[in-house]
């Protein structure tokens, strides 16, 4: 029987050069209200294929397709951007981590304001209802690794009173007033005595980085850490670029050490072909199946953007097959966001298995003016079987 995971996670990419783990989650009761699916008929979602079945993409670059589906019931956005404590998600909110200690729901979300993008905490009972509480961290001074972006905050509970965050950081941005994270993405480490901060963060304590020449050359950025077999594993976001574009993908980073230095592993838990980012994961004790949700970049008219959540499973952490893969949510089944599909975070709840992402109600793709969705899936999960 694997050791749990730490906490669920969720993670950004913003697809910006050219254009991370807490305790297990098992939460208290969403009301009934939650489960009634989301509908919004003023957005036209038309790119589906009505009564032929689910629309499927093609890719003018021929990057896989996720053909099996194991489809989630969307309940819509449940944190809104735009009233955050001092303005500081005015601009959007998105790519989420969430987590779970004793009766109370941990949202850390990248709060886009005008300092730049932050990660910021909002709380819940129920995973419906959210209390915004503002930044848990600011920039670096100036020159530093974390002065043009500190966002993204995966956690892990070590012990009591001992929390561990790992979060995104780099110096570079788009220009005001959107200040869009750009390449390198590396993980900065912070450390609190609680599950809400206040966290300190450890410049000396460098967990890894991107490195010339590798899948991680330009994105190495955290992701869900579980204990497996003695040692702490953090699925990371990694990419490398060249000149047919960025290649993105997971990676597996080891440490027996949380405040020591992880060791990458050579290769990445699937093919930068993929072009998947960002994961959040679920052990499925009924069929001792891991489950690995991340989000998926497609490509079209719009350029490269977040367009699904995938999901993939293994019983074994360190075996995946990239065939073993499906869709959880897209245009086809999302009630509100037409086209974007962002940073999914998985936490059991009452019963079935709640889908945190991000998503935009308008008819495009930008980076800004996100909220955060919730869809659900059924638990024990089980595998789609395929035809």
């Amino acid at each position: 029987m694997p050791e749990q995971p730490g906490s669920p996670l969720s993670r950004r990419h913003v697809l910006a050069a050219g254009a991370a783990a807490g305790a297990a989650v098992a939460v208290m009761a969403a009301p009934s209200s939650a489960a009634a699916p989301y509908r919004q008929p003023s957005v036209s979602r038309g790119r589906g294929r009505s009564g032929a079945g689910p629309w499927i993409p093609s890719y003018p670059d021929g990057r896989p397709v996720a053909t099996l589906r194991l489809d989630a019931r969307d309940s819509g956005p449940v944190l809104k951007y735009g009233d955050g404590p001092g303005g500081c998600d005015r601009l959007g909110a998105r790519d989420v981590w969430v987590y779970r200690d004793a009766d109370t729901l941990y949202m850390n979300y990248d709060a886009a304001g005008d300092r730049g993008w932050l990660a910021a905490l909002a709380t819940s009972r129920d995973g419906v209802s959210w209390t915004k509480h503002g930044p848990v961290l600011d920039l670096g001074e100036p020159g530093s690794d974390d002065s043009g972006s500190a966002s993204y905050g995966v956690t892990y509970r070590k012990a009591p009173g001992d929390w561990h965050m790992f979060y995104l950081g780099t110096p570079h941005t788009t220009p005001p007033p959107d200040r869009i994270p750009a390449f390198p993405y590396m993980t900065l480490k912070a450390h609190g005595p609680g599950p809400a901060g206040p966290w300190t963060k450890a410049p000396d304590v460098v967990p890894f980085r991107p490195a010339p020449d590798t899948y991680y050359s330009v994105t190495a950025s955290p992701g869900q850490i579980v204990r497996h077999h003695g040692e702490y594993v953090q699925f990371f976001s990694a990419s490398t670029e060249d000149a047919e574009g960025t290649h993105r993908t997971i990676g597996r980073a080891r440490t027996r050490d949380l405040d020591g230095t992880w060791q990458l592993d050579d290769q990445p838990v699937v093919p930068l072909a993929e072009q998947v980012e960002n994961s959040s994961l679920y052990y499925e004790h009924v069929n001792d199946t891991w489950f690995l949700f991340t989000n998926h970049v497609g490509l079209d008219e719009h350029g490269e953007y977040t367009d699904a959540i995938w999901v993939y499973w293994t019983r074994d952490l360190d075996q995946w097959d990239p065939t073993d893969k499906a869709v959880v949510l897209d245009r086809n089944n999302c009630a509100w966001s037409p086209y974007v599909i962002g940073l999914p975070s998985v936490v059991p709840l009452d019963g079935r298995l709640a889908v945190f992402y991000d998503g935009r109600a308008a008819d495009d793709t930008s980076h800004m003016g996100r909220d955060v969705g919730l869809a659900w899936l059924d638990l024990p999960l089980h595998p789609p079987v395929r035809s």
